[in-house]
């Protein structure tokens, strides 16, 4: 049983049908020079690649349980 890593685990969201989700950077501060488009996208969640999905599988067993 591995351990989890709970900076992983933080930064990414597991759905139950098993598509690992991120959160966008760039909402936090200097909005005013980005377009509402920009600001808009940044706000949805992003679906990770595949290569992703399988470090975090191994990186954090316990958010797909």
């Amino acid at each position: 049983m591995n351990k989890t890593r709970k900076s992983i685990s933080k930064r990414f969201k597991v759905t139950h049908t098993g598509k690992v989700l991120y959160r966008t950077s760039g909402k936090r501060h200097f909005l005013r020079t980005k377009s509402v488009k920009q600001r808009r996208a940044k706000g949805q969640d992003k679906k990770a690649a595949n290569g992703v999905k399988r470090f975090v599988r191994i990186a954090a067993p316990s958010l797909f349980r």
